[in-house]
């Protein structure tokens, strides 16, 4: 069945296009079908002009079909089959003398209206509507002047409870068809925007997206504090040169979801990797006012973590100053940051020791009273000229260096 419904079906049609044209495919072969009843009775009666009408009707219904699944024209399709089913039971109730000699045939009028609002538009729907009032109002005019065709009265009252069980009966599982099949459709839409929620959420931080979605453009905010962390796998590119390419993804992606982990742990956000470098960054997003310290206790964790790797090494930089934010790009687009921070802490990583974290002279004396550091000295640091940096070796409290080696 689901086979015939999808005859005139196009891969460019959306999920509810699909769902019209399988719905009146199905709804034309069922009432093809059940004019037999009419075909038979009527002929068996000697009625041969009424029997030619629903016959002539599964004649044209079986042309439509043939002719939609070849040409895909689904508003001929739709709008001979809705004329067929508003004309074809008034002219049959005309030949057979009436509302009662009929009985109520032109009822099955109705599944034009019915068609349209569930084929078409609302708007077209309203005019079927008013067409099927005019063949009603026009059935109450012509009456008198009918003559009755002679039909045995039990007949004429099966024909009854068969008209008004059909037409009910017709629109009841048109109803619940369509409406299931829909239902399956919400279902599948609502399981892809909960999958692309999920997606938008490993690109973007939460309120980011959350204001993507909201319609704001450009997304674009300036802090003044936050924290930028750079570390990059010392010496990796060489070595990847020896691996295979799936053991190199393998090694990457266990570091990296090591890292998010601790990121997600400490409450930061995870901006970007590059290659085997990886970006974190503090007191963007109202992490508090202690974003700081958690961003050195993410360093600390990462360089304990990358120690218990052999032979892989991390290099970390980091500063702490004010940066813009913000969304580029319309496809792949990314949550970047900009700004000296940014450079500065790119800087500390690309001018520092294997193995070591460094840091400007600001995030030195912003962190010093809860972490011990090393002064190295001045160094010569590309596009800045000298400047003091000093390595971060520990937290002050010794429980939070061991917890954070533990962690890792």
């Amino acid at each position: 069945m689901q086979r015939v419904a999808r005859i005139g079906a196009l891969p460019t049609d959306s999920p509810n296009e699909a769902l019209r044209k399988e719905t009146l495919v199905l709804f034309t072969s069922f009432t093809a079908l059940v004019s037999f009843v009419w075909v038979g009775t009527y002929w068996a009666l000697g009625l041969y002009l009424s029997a030619a009408m629903p016959f002539a009707y599964q004649v044209v219904c079986v042309a439509n079909l043939v002719v939609f699944a070849k040409t895909k024209r689904y508003r001929f399709f739709r709008s001979s089959q809705l004329a067929l089913g508003l004309v074809l039971p008034f002219l049959l109730q005309l030949s057979l003398g009436g509302f009662v000699p009929s009985s109520g045939i032109v009822l099955w009028s109705f599944t034009a209206p019915l068609g349209a609002l569930l084929f078409s538009s609302r708007r077209d729907a309203t005019r079927w509507f008013v067409a099927f009032l005019g063949v009603i109002g026009l059935s109450a005019a012509l009456e008198p002047l009918l003559t009755p065709a002679e039909i045995p009265h039990g007949i004429v009252i099966a024909f009854f409870a068969l008209n008004i069980l059909g037409v009910t009966g017709t629109s009841y599982l048109l109803l619940h068809y369509f409406v299931r099949e829909r239902d399956r459709a919400a279902a599948l839409i609502a399981a892809e925007r909960v999958r692309s929620e999920r997606l938008l959420l490993n690109v973007l931080p939460e309120p980011i997206a959350e204001r993507l979605k909201a319609g704001e453009s450009p997304i674009a905010d300036r802090a003044s504090d936050v924290g930028v962390l750079f570390a990059d796998l010392v010496g990796f590119t060489p070595l990847s040169e020896t691996m295979p390419p799936e053991e190199l993804v393998e090694v990457l992606d266990e570091v990296f979801t090591l890292f998010d982990g601790l990121v997600a742990e400490h409450g930061l956000e995870k901006i970007k990797t590059i290659g085997d470098a990886y970006m974190v960054a503090s007191g963007l997003l109202g992490e508090g006012s202690g974003h700081a310290e958690d961003l050195a206790m993410v360093a600390l964790e990462m360089q304990a973590a990358i120690a218990r790797r052999p032979p892989l090494e991390v290099r970390i930089g980091m500063d702490i100053g004010p940066v813009v934010a913000g969304v580029i790009g319309h496809q792949k687009f990314i949550y970047d940051l900009w700004g000296d921070t940014v450079n500065t802490a790119g800087r500390m990583e690309s001018h520092g020791v294997p193995g070591a974290i460094q840091v400007t002279e600001r995030a030195f004396l912003r962190l010093a009273t809860a972490f011990a550091f090393e002064a190295r000295g001045i160094i010569e640091v590309k596009g800045k000229g000298p400047m003091q940096t000093y390595f971060l070796v520990a937290a002050e409290n010794e429980e939070a260096t061991d917890a954070a080696v533990a962690r890792s």
